[in-house]
């Protein structure tokens, strides 16, 4: 791993007020350290990282991934209701679920347009609304 990506994965973790342990450096390295946004779950996350040679365990992944949630670093895409994907990209936009290949990807925020949303119950308000476009080839 290079220097400058350690560096800009120290400065994430500093920017959502998290120690910067060296697990949670590699991790976040990996994340962000290229600058372009990740779509991980948490298995792919841990592979990535055994090929880097750090030793984290699976269980400091999806706890180190909670973290970064609970931190406003990531967000949390669930995709049928038990498979969890984790995106850097905290931005509101819509997603697209890959069937075939399990993998998930943004969807072009500009062309999707919700023209009315349900009242909320009583008592609650609507905090987001997450879109999940699932495809599968032809």
């Amino acid at each position: 791993m290079s220097s400058r990506s350690i560096d800009r994965g120290t400065e994430w973790l500093s920017k959502g007020g998290v120690r910067p342990t060296r697990q949670r450096v590699a991790l976040a390295s990996l994340l962000v350290g290229d600058g372009k946004n990740r779509h991980v779950t948490a298995e792919s996350l841990f592979a990535a990282v055994q090929n880097t040679g750090d030793q984290v365990s699976l269980a400091t992944v999806y706890n180190t991934l909670r973290a970064f949630c609970d931190a406003g670093l990531m967000q949390e895409v669930t995709v049928d209701g038990a498979r969890s994907y984790f995106d850097t990209n905290t931005h509101d936009h819509p997603h697209f679920f890959w069937e075939d290949e399990g993998r998930l990807t943004d969807a072009p925020a500009d062309q999707l347009e919700i023209a009315r949303l349900p009242r909320p119950p009583e008592g609650a308000e609507i905090s987001s609304v997450n879109v999940v476009i699932k495809l599968r080839k032809r």
